[in-house]
């Protein structure tokens, strides 16, 4: 496979695309979720759907935010390992849950539900789901018109 972009990243050929995206991101992130809570359900909905670009940015944005190698290298069976709390727990079940929305007839059960929300408030819960939709959002722009990982981080 090619590592080449069929095209320019679509929300950079539209600007107003990109304002509304911006604007997403500022919304999710100023509802109080924690910002590691944030990149680890980012990074997680990214491995799901194998969108290189997002797991790459995603990985270097939690290492950013605090995260430790331990936890990045262990996200993908999160539910094995000790390293996280249980409100990381309810938010990657969320994410998993609303990422892959075709592999059960009741996507989003009303456990996982309840789970997160014994942990999060409304506002937080918003911010989630806008978080989780956005970051599918990236993925299928990302995976659809190839984009590549960047190459040049040195």
């Amino acid at each position: 496979m090619t590592h080449e972009a069929r095209i320019q990243n679509p929300a950079a050929l539209l600007p107003d695309a990109v304002k509304a995206i911006n604007l997403l991101y500022r919304a999710a992130h100023s509802a109080g979720v924690p910002g590691n809570t944030l990149e680890l359900v980012h990074l997680r909905a990214s491995q799901i759907n194998g969108c290189s670009a997002c797991v790459d940015s995603g990985a270097r944005g939690a290492r950013k935010a605090g995260e430790t190698e331990e936890r990045l290298f262990a996200l993908a069976a999160w539910r094995e390992t000790p390293y996280f709390t249980d409100a990381e727990r309810a938010a990657l079940a969320l994410a998993e849950a609303a990422t892959r929305l075709a592999d059960r007839s009741d996507p989003v059960p009303d456990a996982i539900w309840a789970e997160a929300a014994s942990h999060f408030g409304e506002q937080e819960l918003a911010a989630l789901v806008l978080w989780i939709a956005t970051t599918n959002l990236f993925n299928r722009i990302n995976a659809t018109t190839r984009q590549p990982a960047p190459q040049n981080w040195g």
